[in-house]
């Protein structure tokens, strides 16, 4: 009796060591993956596990897309476009801004993000650039107040550093533009 009560009780102290092993592996994995969008996730949730099933799903909808890197060309394309778009903000910042927010969204389709919404490419993007993601949030929000009294020209300025830091890491796949020079 006492034999079959001793194995009842390692049994589920087994799976309780398991069950904890697991959950800690998953939240490492989900930390190292988002970086500082977990933080924000299980700031902004109603609980740390809600926040990990929203990052789970989002992997689990992020691996359903199909990105893809872009041929050297059509970087280089994108790169000359960039460059039009800073120019133009010499004499039109604000209109250099929506310019600027089009050619990040345009990239974001031809790598193959959905943009049907702010909100989703927030969810989309939080998988693979997660540290970039704030640059994006603060600048679609300057975006968004431009021709109010609400922005300055350094806001302005501020919002095409935030944009240039996405771009560049959309453009680049992720990958060192260095590097890409050295091949």
């Amino acid at each position: 009796m006492w034999t079959i009560v001793i194995i009842v009780v390692a049994v589920v102290v087994l799976a309780a060591v398991a069950l904890t092993m697991r959950t800690m592996t998953r939240r490492r994995h989900l930390r190292e993956q988002f970086g500082p969008e977990y933080e924000r996730a299980v700031q902004t949730g109603q609980s740390r596990g809600a926040a990990e099933r929203d990052l789970k799903a989002r992997e689990e909808r992020h691996q359903s897309l199909e990105i893809r890197p872009l041929p050297s060309a059509v970087r280089d394309r994108y790169t000359r476009d960039w460059a039009s778009v800073q120019e133009h903000f010499v004499d039109s910042p604000d209109q250099a801004l929506g310019e600027a927010d089009r050619l990040v969204t345009t990239l974001m389709s031809e790598r193959g993000y959905p943009t049907e919404n702010f909100q989703q490419q927030e969810r989309d993007l939080s998988v693979e650039h997660a540290r970039t993601l704030d640059h994006y949030r603060i600048a679609h929000e300057i975006n968004g107040r431009v021709g109010t009294r609400d922005t300055t020209t350094e806001e302005l300025r501020s919002a095409m550093v935030h944009y240039r830091a996405l771009f560049e890491e959309l453009l680049h796949d992720g990958t060192d533009p260095a590097d890409e020079e050295r091949h």
